[in-house]
């Protein structure tokens, strides 16, 4: 069996990550086949929950997909892509994330073009301000393990982001290579019938220079608010630098909540540290504090640690442990087994 260094393997998943939101599709005129799989058994308690649940849970590291991408050669250097994906649970064999995402694909589905402009298309895209957050987190895409995400977007964790990880009815366009430099925008109209305010729309900036990685994001969402709250900005800053021993990770987080005037800050600070040839030991830390006129929020701290070994370029196992503690609350602590496949 081939064994490769882990980050080499994170690359790799993170390559198929980033081909989800606009990174490229297939060379030849061929529709690919690919996606992960992965699954975990654990033992769950978050510091609002009453009772410890026993748990064969779905995804972990990485939520389950199954995507199908191509294109076809148009001539002078212009190329039709397409990307279809499929979010599934292989614990029980389900559809989507859960039962509220769409029966079809919920990953993504998209069509556009791509030439020396760039790539220009339209349809269901992940959202580039998750894509964002996962260069400048050790945890990754996880909505199970990464404290930074989970305080982000899972309601279980009092997300402070509004809006899913995936954006419908959206516009997407990612820039040619501007040196180190790549920008992406999205906008979705809302489709509201005489309500031109309720729009989503993003601009993303990602740097990478050798060892260092650097992202600027900032989004505004109306579609996805809740009322009181009529839409939220938010925005991202983060870098990662890998010295070698050890690959350093930290970001800064705010949402300001439209007419509410509910606002977080959310602070995060990780390491990936190589203990063996395939195996490196992840951790990170985030803290969420709240400004709220209307009531006392207690500051929120989740922190993750973490052991993925790599079996083999498309394989890997891992051993996680979740801390969560909102202050005035019991604390919660969670610890789990996973493998993760891509094919």
């Amino acid at each position: 069996m081939n064994h490769i260094p882990p980050r080499l393997g994170v690359r790799l998943l993170a390559g198929l990550l980033l081909a989800g939101c606009g990174a490229g599709a297939a060379a030849a005129d061929e529709v690919q086949v690919y996606g992960l799989i992965g699954t975990f058994a654990g033992s769950i308690k978050r510091s609002d929950s009453i009772a410890r649940t026993q748990q064969i849970g779905s995804g972990g590291l990485t939520t389950s997909y199954l995507g199908f991408r191509g294109g076809e050669e148009l001539g002078d250097g212009l190329r039709a892509v397409f990307q279809l994906e499929t979010f599934f649970q292989p614990d029980n064999g389900g559809a989507g994330r859960s039962a509220a995402d769409p029966s079809g694909f919920s990953r993504s589905g998209w069509v556009g073009l791509q030439g020396a402009f760039g790539q220009l298309t339209m349809g269901r895209h992940t959202s580039p301000y998750y894509v964002s957050m996962q260069v400048i987190n050790p945890f990754g895409s996880s909505v199970a393990f990464s404290p930074l995400v989970v305080q982000s977007y899972v309601a279980s964790f009092s997300n402070t982001v509004i809006g899913d990880t995936v954006w419908n009815n959206a516009v997407q366009y990612v820039t040619p290579a501007l040196g180190d430099v790549s920008v992406t925008a999205i906008y979705a109209p809302g489709e509201v019938a005489g309500d031109s305010s309720v729009r989503n729309y993003g601009l993303h900036l990602r740097y990478k220079h050798g060892a260092l990685a650097a992202i600027l994001s900032g989004q505004r969402v109306r579609t996805a608010a809740v009322a009181p709250s009529t839409g939220q900005d938010a925005w991202l800053a983060g870098m990662s630098y890998d010295f070698g021993p050890a690959k350093l990770y930290g970001s800064a987080q705010t949402t300001n909540n439209a007419v509410t005037a509910i606002k977080s800050r959310t602070y995060q600070a990780g390491a990936s540290v190589p203990v063996t040839p395939t195996g490196s030991i992840l951790f990170s830390w985030a803290r969420t504090g709240i400004d709220n006129p209307r009531a006392v929020v207690p500051t929120h701290n989740t922190a993750g640690l973490g052991y993925d070994y790599y079996l083999s370029k498309r394989t890997d196992v891992y051993a996680t442990y979740l801390y969560d503690r909102i202050n005035g609350r019991a604390s919660g602590n969670s610890y789990a087994l996973g493998i993760r496949h891509l094919f």
